[in-house]
């Protein structure tokens, strides 16, 4: 029965991957493995929950000849009140995560349109992973929602890891983009109300490692198994036959005991130095097969490069030991047979290993275990927790080749003890690890962040002549609208000719006094809009009155004091005059000399708990602003509220505290006097880099836009709803 009523509305964010409501396709990538799965697994049980009335899952809208056409589908119903959503974001095609950054404001401006459509906004927003966390963020900055956050895995972890393996930083940064990850994580860790973790471990350890580490924050809610879809066997192994016997196929002796292994072909997952350890001793090799189920490929050939290593690897291994008949690793298998698959293991007597390097959590150790399966585990984080809480088996030191294959055969060896560990494990994974005890917790932690109202409603709020405007010019002041008067004059002159249907604002680093000051020696009639204090303010003209909604929006974390208190350490700052001050910014000049990078600078602020925006321009000017604020959250604060969509947006900025205004599904200008800090942005979608200066490129846009008339975005593929 569909869920009617008051009911909390809860959005979970996780862009990547291939996300659909059945039949997940886990394994086929390096981005879709246990995540893809826990947050489908988290929104069924969520929404069985009588307090929640919907979930909807955000991810990326794929349209590729190469894949099933459900991940196309904008919308899918996966259960009464549970919906997967997908949100357009880049190129139709499918591409891997890392290459996501450059339209990940398009996706989170396209999130807003959808809300804006279903007319209510959530009440919890919950961002999974780097990508999912800073679109989170921006959301919980910009609807004020309260924000939870997830890393499944971080950035700073995986560097560390590939630093150790003898990768350089630089072919880090160039094919994961870690820096860029890892700056997301530390924004959502800015915003979050609450950071849930699957283990002590990763509370502990991995997020310590971060500027944002406030561990009273943090709650270890270990993710759940279906308990109902992984069962013991009882009798004929049922349902998926055909993968019982593609398995059986590899072996001349199917019915030994199973070593079985469940996971993506990663170097991460280490199953090479099982093969290895299965190979190099010849008692295991007698008593047991090995059987590697590493996701599905269409051939060896096709797979990507770091995944065709992993398996060549294991073929050559094959080969060199000559274990034809004794292992299997099966092509392709659907996500209905892995339950099968841990039963026809249980069934054999065998066991369950996992040999992976690092396990954040090992959600495939909590399917093994309440199928039936002993385990043998990596010592590493929630594998550890899992086998250490539920008594069903050994650790092991996954760079311990020989001592891999010694503690396979010693549990084999005895079988009372693995059948033992493997009531334990089934015992446990009931008691301990169910999805309905998960969600019971996790909207027992939420509950203290949520205020239960009616659902908020996204659109207009406020009479007025903005009512009637359809498109909104916003430029910055200093060398983009002026600096050149024939320019400005004519562009003056455009507006006012199609004032009836086109706003006007300006979005300044100055102070509201400056900014006057300004208009008022260039002639420029006082805007519709003006923003000023890099974001720290909107007001509405001519009365210039302030917008009391956005003042308490952004006080969210603000502590002034201290954050001067802070940079008074660094050096390099002066502070400017007291009239380039405000009240939510503080300002300063740069001698780039003697001053640290932006990034030390956030950091230390991060690392003495405070929250607060670091903006950095002309090489000459540093700004700390709100968390909340900027002028590109300030625009999209005042477009939601006018209900004006974003994409009739036509921004025009020159410099670095321009660019969250820039990007998005903004018709965006850089004008061509521009401060080299923007160059970063070209190639970026709906970015037009103009030839004139000031105002001239300007006007150039509107032209390039079409903004006077039907208003063409010239939207990249896959940008915009």
């Amino acid at each position: 029965m569909k869920k009617t009523g008051g009911g909390l509305y809860l959005l979970l964010v996780s862009p990547h991957g291939l996300v659909r409501g059945h039949n997940l396709e886990l394994g086929r990538n390096a981005d879709t493995g246990g995540q893809i799965k826990y947050i489908i697994e988290l929104a069924h049980a969520l929404i069985k929950r009588p307090e929640v009335e919907r979930v909807d899952l955000l991810t990326r809208l794929i349209v590729d000849k190469k894949l099933s056409v459900d991940y196309s589908m904008p919308l899918e119903e996966v259960t009464p009140g549970f919906n997967i959503v997908r949100i357009p974001c880049g190129p139709w095609r499918y591409f891997k995560k890392e290459s996501l950054w450059p339209y990940i404001e398009n996706f989170a401006d396209n999130v807003i349109k959808y809300l804006r459509y279903i007319g209510r906004a959530p009440d919890l927003i919950h961002g999974h992973y780097a990508d999912g966390g800073y679109i989170g963020a921006g959301l919980t900055g910009l609807l004020g929602v309260p924000m939870v956050f997830t890393g499944h895995s971080l950035g700073r972890v995986k560097r560390q890891r590939l630093i150790d393996q003898g990768v350089k930083i630089e072919s880090i940064e160039n094919i994961y983009h870690v820096g860029r990850r890892i700056e997301a994580e530390e924004r959502a860790l800015d915003n979050a109300a609450l950071v849930i973790a699957s283990t002590e471990q990763e509370v502990r350890e991995q997020y310590a490692a971060y500027d944002n580490y406030r561990p009273k924050r943090m709650m270890v809610i270990p993710p759940g198994v279906d308990i109902e879809e992984f069962t013991p066997p009882s009798g004929k192994v049922s349902g998926a036959v055909k993968i019982c016997e593609d398995i059986s196929r590899f072996l001349k002796e199917p019915s030994k005991p199973m070593i079985l292994a469940l996971s993506r072909a990663d170097a991460r997952k280490n199953i090479g130095a099982l093969v290895e350890a299965y190979a190099t001793n010849p008692r295991l090799v007698k008593m047991a097969n090995l059987v590697l189920v590493t996701g599905s490929r269409e051939s060896i050939r096709s797979m990507d490069k770091a995944s065709r290593n992993v398996m060549t690897d294991i073929v050559m291994m094959v080969d060199q030991y000559d274990l034809y008949g004794s292992i299997a690793y099966p092509k392709r298998h659907l996500a209905d047979d892995v339950p099968e698959i841990y039963k026809m293991a249980a069934k054999t007597g065998g066991l369950f290993v996992n040999p992976a390097l690092t396990e954040p959590f090992g959600l495939t150790i909590l399917e093994a275990a309440a199928t039936g399966l002993a385990v043998i585990a990596t010592e590493s984080g929630g594998a550890k927790d899992i086998v250490n809480k539920l008594k069903n088996g050994m650790l092991i030191d996954p760079l311990d080749v020989k001592g891999i294959g010694e503690t396979l055969e010693r549990a084999l060896s005895d079988k009372a003890r693995l059948k033992k560990w493997a009531q334990n494990g089934v015992a446990g994974a009931r008691r301990y690890y169910s999805w309905s005890h998960h969600a019971k917790k996790y909207l027992q932690a939420v509950e203290k962040i949520i205020t239960l109202n009616e659902p908020q409603r996204i659109g207009p709020r406020m009479k007025g002549k903005l009512v009637t405007t359809d498109r909104v010019l916003v430029c910055d002041i200093d060398n983009t609208l002026i600096g050149d008067k024939n320019a400005l004059d004519l562009l003056l002159e455009i507006l006012d000719k199609n004032e009836k249907n086109i706003g006007f604002g300006v979005a300044s680093g100055r102070s509201l006094e400056l900014t006057l000051d300004i208009l008022k020696k260039w002639n420029i009639p006082i805007p519709n809009l003006l923003i000023t204090d890099v974001g720290g303010s909107i007001f509405y003209g001519p009365t210039l009155r302030e917008d009391q909604g956005w003042l308490r929006h952004i006080s969210h974390r603000w502590n002034p004091d201290a954050i001067k208190g802070e940079m008074k350490k660094i050096k390099g700052l002066k502070p400017q005059p007291k009239e380039g001050q405000g009240l939510r910014k503080i300002s300063y000049f740069v001698d780039p000399g003697k001053t640290p990078g932006i990034r030390e600078i956030t950091r230390t602020l991060r690392r003495a708990g405070l929250y607060a925006k670091v903006i950095y321009s002309h090489k000459a000017y540093l700004d700390i602003v709100p968390i909340r604020a900027s002028k590109g959250m300030a625009i999209r604060y005042f477009a939601v509220k006018w209900g004006i969509p974003i994409e009739n947006f036509l921004v025009a900025g020159d410099s670095g505290n321009d660019e969250d205004m820039l990007t998005g599904n903004t018709m965006a200008v850089v004008v061509g006097n521009h401060s080299q800090e923007l160059n970063k942005l070209r190639g970026r979608p709906q970015i037009y880099f103009a030839d004139g200066h000031h105002a001239w490129g300007i006007i150039e846009a509107i032209k390039h836009y079409d903004f006077l008339g039907s208003v063409r975005p010239h939207l990249k593929e896959g940008a915009s709803l």
